[in-house]
């Protein structure tokens, strides 16, 4: 079993004699890596009360509520088009920097590799695959916040197993995945509790420190982790 310190100093040693493209490319993943997303739903009621409580001429609730359905449609807009650019390249870069930092480990690979899941015609086969682990990671939030951690978790090794096999089908790449985590999503979801205090840093200096040193130090600790969890699959059997 992996140690969390070596795994972690493993990781920043990767990262840190390859540093500027590590930085380039963990920003990259970092703003596919989706986010929280704030709850307008709750806020109905008081904006209902704000628009017939207030004194206004009914012409001027009547124009404020129009202005604020228009801001909904552009916000909902936006959000589909994330969406949409997260399924066709988003998640592409997201295993292409997963491929970078596998290769951080032994070399001094360019940025350009965070690009190579566009590449080789396979490009079909990642875009449906990435978006199935994204949907049923969803699906499974749905019935409670537990199932989903779980399932994030089963499905963590998924980009970088494409990042090495584009043309693996996507059954085999999610069955590969949760053996590999088999026994160690505790052991991880506490690797990633390790990060806390560099995520509180990170928030202190509004995203710089996560730029310039927290996310690339996590992605390659995460590129050492599948290092780990491949080496074992060798020695098993269940890939080759």
């Amino acid at each position: 079993m992996w140690n969390r310190i070596d795994l972690k100093m493993r990781g920043k040693l990767s990262f840190t004699k390859n540093y500027w493209s590590a930085v380039v490319a963990a920003l990259v993943m970092a703003i596919f890596t989706g986010g929280s997303y704030s709850r307008y739903g709750s806020r109905a009621p008081e904006t209902y009360e704000f628009f017939h409580d207030s004194h206004m001429s009914s012409s001027e609730s009547m124009a404020l509520a129009m202005f604020a359905l228009m801001a909904a449609a552009v916000v909902g807009i936006m959000s589909l088009l994330f969406i949409i650019v997260k399924i066709f390249v988003g998640n592409l870069l997201l295993v292409g920097g997963s491929r970078f930092f596998i290769e951080n480990q032994t070399g001094n690979p360019g940025v350009g590799v965070v690009g190579s899941a566009f590449q080789g015609g396979q490009y079909m086969n990642i875009v449906v695959t990435m978006f199935l682990k994204g949907l049923f990671i969803s699906l499974w939030s749905l019935l409670f916040v537990v199932p989903g951690i779980i399932k994030h978790y089963e499905y963590l090794m998924i980009p970088y197993i494409l990042a090495e096999n584009p043309g693996m089908s996507r059954q085999e790449a999610f069955a590969i995945s949760k053996r590999m985590m088999m026994g160690q999503k505790w052991n991880v979801f506490v690797l990633d509790l390790s990060f806390l205090g560099w995520r509180l840093l990170e928030g202190i200096t509004f995203g710089i420190a996560g730029v310039f040193y927290v996310e690339p130090y996590y992605q390659a600790t995460m590129a050492e982790l599948y290092a780990f969890n491949r080496n074992m699959a060798y020695q098993q059997g269940y890939i080759r």
